[in-house]
């Protein structure tokens, strides 16, 4: 099967091109000014941006256990209509990931279900040290560590088991942090406060700043005594962009760090009007934290950014602070909201996509993906920059059914996403013919 993409402006390695592609089955086959061939199909992507598809390094799909608020089908076809063409899926969903047998049975779900690409990390808990050793660096993206609060007993605060799996983990070890003996603390003074009855603009004194780099800077500390591998997950605080360097080209990090699309989006001063449902853990912090995340991501002190997709029905969300659950849907717009802050002059097309496509692969050294290269997998966006629409309940996808960016007109519109080469979505339909695949590292 050969599909001819003419015409488009690639946005790819730093420079944006006009230039046609061959895709011949799941493969990119030739990329070149012009190509003549009689391929079975031909798009003429004239005004259309072709970028490579979006690798999200953090995603919540919920399955097994907690599917009446998600599932692998549903998030990954969202995912897929926003440009992600890959994810990486966390290991807090019911049961845990905690053994290397449920690990694979969620490979094994995703092989039957997703519309993307996929890979699932292994979790980690105070005392499954033996399992987490025999992950495999090369089908597995990560082991995921919950520094911080999480459901169940994930939340690896023994710092015996912790110097343990930072020395003999080979693995990418990535990292949630928030100390919880901050935000307990910090818990306490809120009650005290408001009883009960505390406002969701506690959320970010609740769980601090101080509680972010405190835990973040163990992480560190612990990565550089025993020089692992480490990923921080979604930075949410100016002070924690110091822990960061930018001296050193993405391939040769040892220590690397990612920030979310929400913390560049919303800041404290949208509590009024979003309330619980822009409740993330870590949470949205000042304007100030806002501006530096986004200004660290252009200096090269943030390599990643991701989306942290974590549903939850908006029954469970429209509830008091405590009850109300952290987290929300965000794949299918992720990508949308960077276009539209490329739109505003604020971050690069090249950037974008440097940001979301090609540094996860270099991070976690996925294989032939991320790129727009010849003898690379065909996972492509075609993208129009001139084609607004405003998200709404009648074309969000997640099976929760709500989007914080409800009512936001975004500038750009994704038409065609290509995975593995097989056009999954073309202008709102889903060809669901062939699913994703599982996601192998060069280690």
């Amino acid at each position: 099967m050969q599909i001819l993409i003419k015409n488009a402006q690639i946005v790819n390695e730093g420079k944006i091109y006009k230039s046609d592609v061959l895709i011949e089955d799941e493969i990119i086959k030739e990329i070149a000014a012009e190509i003549t061939i009689e391929a079975e199909q031909i798009i003429d992507a004239k005004g259309l941006y072709l970028l490579p598809g979006v690798i999200d390094d953090q995603v919540h799909f919920r399955e097994p256990g907690l599917t009446h608020k998600a599932n692998i089908y549903s998030e990954s076809r969202a995912a897929v209509s926003g440009g992600i063409t890959s994810f990486m899926e966390m290991p807090n969903t019911n049961p845990q990931t905690l053994t290397q047998e449920l690990l694979e049975d969620k490979y094994q779900i995703a092989s039957e279900t997703s519309i993307a690409n996929y890979s699932f990390f292994m979790g980690v808990s105070n005392d499954n040290l033996e399992e987490v050793l025999k992950t495999d660096p090369k089908t597995v993206g990560a082991i995921k560590i919950f520094m911080g609060s999480s459901t169940g007993n994930m939340l690896v605060d023994n710092k015996s088991v912790l110097e343990e799996i930072f020395s003999k983990s080979p693995m990418l070890i990535a990292v949630h942090c928030e100390d919880e003996q901050t935000i307990q603390k910090n818990t306490i003074k809120a009650k005290k406060k408001f009883g009960e009855d505390v406002p969701i603009a506690e959320h970010p004194n609740i769980r601090s700043a101080e509680a972010c780099y405190k835990s973040s800077s163990m992480a560190v500390e612990l990565a550089k005594k025993h020089n692992a591998r480490l990923h921080v997950f979604h930075l949410s605080t100016e002070k924690e962009i110091a822990l960061f360097d930018n001296t050193l080209p993405l391939e040769e990090k040892r220590i690397t760090a990612e920030v979310c699309i929400h913390h560049l989006w919303f800041s404290d001063r949208d509590y009024d009007e979003k309330g619980v449902l822009i409740k993330w853990n870590p949470a949205v912090k000042k304007e100030s934290d806002k501006n530096a995340l986004f200004q660290a991501l252009l200096d090269g002190k943030l390599d990643v950014i991701a989306s942290d997709h974590a549903p939850h029905t908006l029954e469970e969300k429209l509830n008091t602070y405590f009850k109300a659950p952290s987290g929300g849907p965000l794949v299918q717009h992720a990508l949308p909201a960077m276009l539209a802050f490329a739109n505003q002059g604020k971050i690069s097309l090249e950037k974008v996509v440097e940001k979301m496509c090609h540094n996860p692969a270099i991070c976690f050294r996925v294989e032939n993906r991320g790129f727009i290269r010849e003898g690379y997998f065909a996972d492509l966006v075609l993208v129009d920059l001139n084609k607004p629409w405003e998200v709404n309940k009648e074309n969000i996808l997640y099976k929760c059914g709500w989007s914080p960016f409800e009512g936001e007109t975004f500038n750009a519109k994704i038409t065609h996403t290509f995975v593995n080469g097989h056009i999954a979505y073309k202008h709102g339909k889903f060809d669901e013919s062939k699913n994703g695949m599982r996601l192998t590292f060069d280690r």
